[in-house]
């Protein structure tokens, strides 16, 4: 499959989360075994000429990539998880939202001190939670400097954002707009 026969499989929502966000739904895309199949290749292969040494993704849909891509590869993954996930001490970044601001948590003993760690997430947005995460994983002592996406909003400055903090920023589809 190319990459425009994976574009054809995401579904646009109009009006979700609220009026006028044109939502890109990936469950039409990991629904498709073949193009799930391929979505997962064209990333490994990508996570691969980055030289990594684990996969980072962000709870929930970049558990899904991630964790694929990860096992294709046989890398370990790394969960960044939403507060109160983690059975152990955790350290946690706060960070802004849209509206208001979040947590994210991540297991120190997960990482080891300089590791090459790659983030992979499905959306790059705003860039809000991805330049969190990457900072979170740089205080636990990982070395980000890549981060993967499926779809990428390029109107909406994520990548840019990503680009600032250092990281090569890649994607395999990107839809104009919200």
């Amino acid at each position: 499959m190319t990459r425009d026969d994976l574009k054809a499989l995401i579904r646009a929502i109009p009006d979700f989360p609220k009026p006028g966000i044109l939502f890109r739904d990936i469950t039409t895309l990991i629904g498709h075994g073949e193009g799930f199949a391929a979505s997962v290749a064209m990333l490994a292969e990508q996570v691969d000429a980055a030289g990594a040494e684990a996969i980072a993704g962000m709870e929930a849909r970049g558990f899904i990539f991630g964790a694929a891509v990860a096992a294709r590869l046989s890398l370990p993954f790394i969960p960044v998880r939403k507060p109160g996930k983690l059975p152990v001490p955790v350290l946690a970044m706060d960070y802004a939202l849209e509206y208001g601001t979040d947590t994210l948590e991540v297991d120190p003993g997960a990482i080891r001190a300089g590791q090459h760690v790659v983030i992979l997430d499905d959306l790059i947005a705003t860039g809000g939670t991805a330049v969190a995460a990457t900072q979170l994983l740089r205080h636990a002592g990982a070395r980000i400097e890549h981060a993967l996406f499926v779809i990428d909003l390029p109107d909406l400055g994520g990548a840019d954002r990503l680009r600032a903090q250092g990281l090569a920023v890649e994607a395999l589809m990107a839809f104009p707009g919200h």
